[in-house]
């Protein structure tokens, strides 16, 4: 089947634009690429959805999807509200293709739809959903969804060998990386204010962090490699963006190491803002490691970091060596070992000429293997 220039697609996402995370811009930046309103995603109503679908070049449709827990399963009533938003949409347009976020629980209405219609089915694959599921009824289902449908995305080679090691077809996978808006995230953006608003004084240096507040992103790794940086003359700083369960944690362990002024919990930032943070650090990091199965399965802020010219150090665990070139691009150190940690931010922070090489190494990937346009691209061709 030859790819046209547009298609119709029915695209089911749990996540979208405005909630925050990596996937949510994937599928925003790919999807506003692969067409108009003929291409119809439909995602759950959230607070700030309207602002988003209003001058969206997509037809957006918000439902509610909410689990309840007094439904077995709790995502009965999400699976059927899908269903039936999808059914009333496949009246009214006709449809090349229909596209899954994930496996569960939208690869499942969408396998319903793609064999109703009789048109393919595209599964994307993130990685943390094949090692943190378990082994019980819902992981059983995940693998024959993506057993079942024409084609899966794979958003690293981490991702796409746990899948072949799963008994997926490695013929039905595709290996898509995210990209970056190199245009959005770029170097020279104005930061004096934003190193003025933290207290960041002449001399001293600014690590930087985005991403959820979970254990396995490594955040209370750099934290505790902060005593030994000052111990080896390093004053730093260091500023984390994000919200999530670990925020009492992280401010509890700076105080408890004596460094809660050289820690920054600045929550969400604004979208303008974030390239500008990315601009203002000397150095970024996620130290993410496995936990529990819970790993990272590629990492769309190291390429963020990147195409701001900014060293990134990342952890060893799940797809990060997509993201990150151990060695040319920035490191990849053991996240469950502080003094890995802190030899990584000592090496980048203490030698600036390495500190540049690494991050004219990292803009010029960025920008040759990552632009939107050529994942669009790719997305494209699958069918």
């Amino acid at each position: 089947m030859q790819p046209s220039k547009t298609c119709s697609a029915l695209v089911l996402t749990e996540l979208f634009l405005p909630t925050k995370g990596g996937t949510t811009v994937w599928y925003d930046a790919v999807y506003r690429r692969l067409g108009g309103k003929e291409l119809h995603i439909v995602t759950a109503a959230v607070p700030g959805a309207e602002a988003v679908d209003r001058n969206h070049p997509n037809s957006i449709h918000r439902i509610g999807l909410k689990r309840v827990w007094w439904l077995k399963p709790e995502s009965l009533g999400m699976y059927l509200k899908m269903l039936g938003q999808s059914l009333r949409l496949a009246l009214r347009h006709h449809f090349d293709v229909v596209h899954a976020a994930r496996a569960l629980p939208e690869g499942l209405v969408a396998w319903i739809m793609a064999r109703l219609l009789r048109k393919p089915l595209v599964v994307y694959c993130h990685g943390e959903e094949l090692t943190t599921w378990g082994r019980g009824r819902k992981f059983r289902t995940m693998l024959w969804v993506y057993r079942h449908a024409d084609a899966n995305i794979a958003n690293s080679e981490y991702t796409l060998e746990e899948m072949v090691r799963l008994g997926v077809r490695r013929a039905r996978i595709t290996l898509i990386y995210p990209g970056v808006d190199t245009e959005r995230f770029r170097p020279g953006l104005p930061c004096d204010d934003l190193k003025q608003s933290i207290g960041l004084q002449p001399g001293q240096k600014l690590i930087l962090s985005v991403g959820r507040l979970v254990r396995r992103k490594g955040f209370d790794q750099v934290i505790r490699a902060l005593p030994e940086l000052v111990k080896q003359g390093i004053d730093a700083q260091y500023a984390l963006i994000g919200i999530g369960d670990d925020w009492d944690y992280l401010a509890g362990l700076a105080r408890e190491l004596g460094v809660s002024e050289r820690l920054h919990l600045l929550g969400h930032v604004s979208p303008e803002d974030l390239p500008r943070w990315y601009n203002a650090c000397d150095a970024f990091i996620m130290a993410n490691r496995d936990i529990n199965g819970d790993t990272e399965g590629f990492g769309m802020v190291f390429l963020e970091a990147a195409a701001c010219a900014k060293p990134a150090i990342a952890g060893q665990a799940g797809g990060t060596g997509a993201a990150v070139v151990d060695g040319v691009t920035g490191y990849r150190v053991d996240g469950t070992l502080v003094e890995a940690v802190a030899t990584a931010l000592l090496t980048v922070l203490g030698d600036a000429m390495l500190a540049a090489r690494l991050a004219s190494a990292g803009l010029a990937r960025a920008r040759a293997e990552f632009s939107w346009d050529a994942v669009a691209d790719k997305t494209r061709n699958l069918v």
